[in-house]
Formats: C-alpha cells, sequence, structure tokens
C-alpha cells in the first residue's frame, strides 16, 4: 500500500519545518555525522569533508536528518559533541545501570513493562551482587493487583515477574484461560486481539509455566497458540502484520515475536523436539528481519518501509532475540554478530547518559487499518516506561554476551 499524497504532503512539510529550525544545530555539529566518523561510520548524509551540503532527496534521507537534530537537539546544554562521544564510550553495565536507577521501581497493576524492567533489576543486581534489590522487586510485586476478568495480554506477560520470583500460586492464578472446561489445552487463548503482541504476551508465560509446574499441557497450549498466532499474522516474506487489519508490518509488533519466541526458548531443554522447533522459528524471523536493519543499526516504525521513522524500541527487542541467539549458539555469528553490534551501538547513542531518555520510541499502539496510520503514530523522545524496559532488557543481554 502506498502513503497517500495527503500524508506524503505532510511528511515533507514537517521535515522541512524540523530542518529549518535545525539547520544551524546540524552545520554546527555536522563533523559527528562524516562517513569517516567513529560513532557514524557508515551514515550516507554528509559528505567526507565534514560538510553539510547535498540536497538530501527522499523521505528516508529526510528522516535521517530528523533523527541526527533530534539526537543533537536532546542535550540539555553543554557540549552536544562530549555527550555523543560520552554516550558512545558507555560499556553495557554502565548503560543498563543508569537506566535501572529510573525504571522497574514500581507495579500498581500487574503489566508488562514494570515486570520487564523489574526482571532487569534482578539480574543487575546478581552481577552487583546487590542483596537489596530482590526483596524491593518482591515487595513491589507482592503489591500489584491483578485485573479482574480475563486478563490482557499486558497483564498475562506482566506475570512473567512472578514466574522469575519462582511464585508458582501468582503463576497458576494468570493460567485460567490456558486449559477448557475438560483440562485439556485451548486451540488459542482469546486474550490475543489478533495482534502479533501475543506471541509475546501469552507464549512465554506458558511455557515457564510448564516448567514451574511440571505440567506439559502449557507447553501444548504454548503452541497451539503461537501456531495460530503465526497462521493470522507472520506474512509470506518471514516479517508480521501488526493484524489480519492490513498487512502493515509495524516494527514493535515484530519486535514482540522475536523477544516472544527467545524467551520461550529460555524455559526449554535443549536438544528436544519443542526447543528444536522454537529455534527454528526464531533463526527464520529474524533472518527475515535482517535485510531492514538500516545503515546505523536500526529497524523502523514499518520494517519494510525505511522511508518511516527508526524506532527504538523494536530495535531493542529485536537486538535482544539476536544477542541471547548468539550467546547460546542457536544463531550463526558471522550473519547475525554485526547486526546485534550495530543495533547495540545504534540504541546506546539514543538513551541519555543519566538513564532516564529515551529517543524514537513509538507510543503505545494497537491494531491499525491502514499503513498510513502507523505512519502517524508518534514517536516519543524523553522519559518513556516502555522503552526504558525494553533498552533495560538490552543492556544486559549485550553485558551477557561480552
Amino acid at each position: 500500500m502506498n502513503l497517500t499524497a495527503k500524508t506524503r504532503n505532510r511528511l515533507h512539510l514537517q521535515d522541512r519545518v524540523v530542518t529549518s529550525r535545525f539547520s544551524s544545530l546540524l552545520t554546527t555539529h555536522s563533523a559527528l555525522f562524516t562517513s569517516s566518523s567513529p560513532l557514524f561510520p557508515r551514515n550516507p548524509l554528509f559528505p567526507a569533508s565534514g560538510t553539510a551540503t547535498g540536497s538530501f532527496k527522499g523521505l528516508r534521507a529526510k528522516s535521517k536528518i530528523l533523527a541526527a537534530a533530534c539526537l543533537l537537539a536532546s542535550v540539555p546544554g553543554g557540549s552536544h559533541a562530549e555527550d555523543v562521544r560520552s554516550r558512545a564510550q558507555r560499556s553495557p553495565q554502565e548503560v543498563a545501570t543508569a537506566l535501572a536507577a529510573h525504571y522497574g521501581h514500581s507495579m500498581k497493576e500487574v503489566a508488562y513493562i514494570p515486570a520487564l524492567a523489574m526482571i532487569g533489576r534482578l539480574d543487575i543486581a546478581a552481577w552487583s551482587a546487590d542483596a537489596s534489590v530482590l526483596p524491593e522487586v518482591e515487595r513491589i510485586a507482592a503489591g500489584a493487583t491483578t485485573p479482574p476478568g480475563q486478563l490482557s495480554g499486558s497483564a498475562m506477560a506482566g506475570h512473567l515477574i512472578y514466574a522469575r520470583l519462582g511464585q508458582v500460586e501468582r503463576v497458576s492464578a494468570a493460567l485460567g484461560m490456558a486449559l477448557d472446561a475438560a483440562g485439556q489445552p485451548v486451540k488459542s487463548l482469546p486474550n490475543s486481539g489478533q495482534m502479533s503482541d501475543s506471541v509475546f504476551m501469552d507464549c512465554p508465560l506458558l511455557a515457564a509455566a510448564a516448567r514451574l509446574k511440571g505440567d506439559p499441557r502449557y507447553l501444548v497450549a504454548c503452541r497451539n497458540h503461537y501456531e495460530f498466532m503465526r497462521t493470522m499474522c507472520l506474512r509470506s516474506d518471514g516479517i508480521y502484520r501488526h493484524s489480519p487489519l492490513c498487512e502493515a508490518a509495524w516494527g514493535r509488533g515484530n519486535g514482540f515475536p522475536a523477544l516472544g519466541l527467545a524467551l520461550v526458548l529460555r524455559e526449554l531443554q535443549p536438544g528436544t523436539p519443542d526447543h528444536a522447533f522454537y529455534q527454528k522459528e526464531l533463526q527464520a524471523h529474524l533472518r527475515a528481519l535482517l535485510p531492514h536493519q538500516d545503515k546505523d543499526g536500526l529497524w523502523h516504525q514499518v520494517i519494510d518501509h525505511p522511508e518511516s521513522y527508526a524506532e527504538f524500541s523494536a530495535t531493542c527487542m529485536i537486538g535482544f532475540a539476536i544477542h541471547q541467539g548468539l550467546r547460546e549458539g542457536w544463531l550463526d555469528r558471522a550473519t547475525f554478530g554485526p547486526a546485534a553490534d550495530r543495533a547495540w551501538e545504534a540504541i546506546k547513542l539514543r538513551i541519555a547518559l543519566d538513564g532516564e531518555r529515551v529517543e524514537g520510541v513509538c507510543t503505545g499502539t494497537g491494531a491499525q487499518k491502514t499503513l498510513e496510520d502507523y505512519f502517524k503514530r508518534t514517536a516519543i523522545f524523553g522519559r518513556d516506561d516502555r522503552g526504558g524496559a525494553m533498552a533495560l532488557l538490552l543492556a544486559v543481554e549485550r553485558a551477557a554476551a561480552k
């Protein structure tokens, strides 16, 4: 589907306003974006001489100008060049620790975003031998309320924190919809919303329940639900449409399946048929995503539309899955190693030094009716719990890989 003339004109107008607003800023700091810069070694916007010249034809080039301007404009005073260099020089442990200072410290109602951030904090505590984190996370998790009625995908995935803490009763309480009245695994869970998000929202908890409870029915339910979602949302080119409403391959709508498959594999015994199945599925999905990573290391708001904006959270999720796959030996390093490195370098440049601000996170997004609707979704530059949690997962996994 092509963008309507109205949307294309709107994007061009937005680009002209942004380019005008930041033109002096870009000229002043264009040396950071030369083809020879160690921070952006493959950026095609600026010539090797370091001057911001050229026609910048096309929406794709203009979206990169916008990203560069936002990155530079985000620095609160001081030297932009020094800030960007400081961001680039950080270790994964330093980035993870900075993020953990801001994210994963509250969860009033069980939901996946704070749950993932708390899981990241627990991983960091293991490095640092910080005995205070576990009781704090246990206190936060104990105080969180479970929404009444059928659990949403977010609430279901939020119970991953209880799986991590080994709290079988809390996990069991979330699994009522996984078995039918006769106690048999359902063919699919009713909370999917017919969105590819559900590969993450439901499948990892089902796999965790099978391990924690020693009950293979939950692994059957996991496989049933995954195959249902794959049939509904996986396109013939190996990437996911977000929902059957349209063919748009939303960025986070592909990050969710990548993250979900990686987390399912964590729960399975290597060498088993189930592990082999999900490993093959993850390999195929990530292989389909590789050609859509841009030269800066990012995946975009619409995966196969590079003129859409570079999107932070999808890159974190896909990057996490690739890093874990490399560390566990599920992926070929020669094929996927460079993509992992580029994703990490791009993401850490988009995390503020204090760990609170993240840059380029698509706002919460349900199933949209058209490709154009995904292009219109707001990108958040600032504090964002979702972006912070996903970045924390990636930073922790990058540290483990190193």
